[in-house]
């Protein structure tokens, strides 16, 4: 990592550990924490009350993401998810009432304060299918093919080498597993420099990458049945998006048509809200069901 890179991280690091260390002092006042500042793009407030209600306060206080990736993960009972950058554990917590206690969530974050946090918030919550790792994104400490969906809320556009976090996203997903972020993007037609100029990178601006680059990077690391869907402006030209992909499965070869089109069994998008045939007259379990799938869900 070049100096300018390790500059960044540390950085980032140091807003992330003031944010953790101004929620827990704000929690010892007779009101409870006060969220983090942020702008309406930002925050708790992306959050469903019904999910808020639920978390300890200082869970909700502590969220600084751009959208609420365990709503569009669409996570089953029993799964096993990742939360990349998991800050004070909102979406780790969110998780594991979604999967179940035969389920299991982990998050991850490089912040000893923001860890601290997560773990007392985890407690308050009474969540006992939830571990918290410390490590980046760029480096995941669990073995490959284990996780079946990786979830993260605007941290991505964070990283100083995001290539290293597609290709440590697709090593821990289980074939057939899937990722499910919100993230920042930028429009294709800005350059970095005009992304610079919108905000700062701890501000996740800066950093975010195009449309295009996005979707090239997802799929320089292996990943099909890309979709990018902005589903608000942070800046001019910038926006929240929500990303979903694949790791295909072990039975597609790399370069046939179904590795190129997301597609498993005769499914395209398989064991995703998006599946469908790709003969257009047979449905979705009979195309499983005449081609043997085992990803009947």
């Amino acid at each position: 990592m070049n100096e300018q890179s390790s500059h960044l991280r540390e950085t980032v690091r140091r807003r992330y550990a003031a944010a953790a260390v101004q929620v827990t002092e704000g929690s010892t006042a007779c009101c409870g924490p006060e969220p983090v500042e942020v702008d309406e793009n930002f925050g708790s407030t992306l959050y469903a009350a019904d999910d808020r209600d639920v978390l300890p306060a200082e869970a909700v206080a502590a969220s600084l993401g751009c959208g609420n990736p365990t709503a569009v993960a669409e996570l089953r009972e029993g799964e096993r998810v990742l939360d990349l950058g998991s800050g004070g554990g909102i979406d780790v917590l969110l998780s594991a009432r979604r999967v179940g206690p035969t389920g299991k969530a982990y998050g991850l974050d490089m912040t000893d304060e923001m860890l601290a946090l997560a773990l007392a918030n985890a407690e308050k919550a009474g969540a006992t299918n939830v571990e918290f790792l410390k490590g980046t994104i760029e480096a995941i400490p669990l073995p490959a093919d284990t996780i079946d969906v990786v979830i993260s809320n605007c941290v991505i556009n964070l990283s100083v080498d995001k290539p290293a976090v597609f290709a440590e996203t697709f090593r821990v997903l289980r074939p057939g597993g899937r990722i499910g972020v919100t993230d920042v993007v930028a429009d294709d037609t800005l350059t970095t420099e005009q992304r610079a100029e919108r905000g700062d990178y701890v501000g996740c601006i800066a950093g975010a990458l195009s449309f295009t680059e996005y979707r090239e990077g997802l799929e320089a690391a292996g990943f099909t049945g890309i979709e990018i869907t902005p589903t608000h402006a942070v800046a001019e030209g910038m926006h929240s998006a929500v990303v979903r992909a694949v790791k295909p499965s072990t039975t597609d070869e790399p370069g046939s048509s179904d590795a190129a089109t997301g597609a498993c069994c005769g499914v395209a998008a398989c064991c995703t809200s998006d599946e469908q045939a790709t003969d257009p007259a047979t449905t979705v379990p009979e195309a499983k069901a005449a081609s043997g799938c085992g990803c009947q869900g």
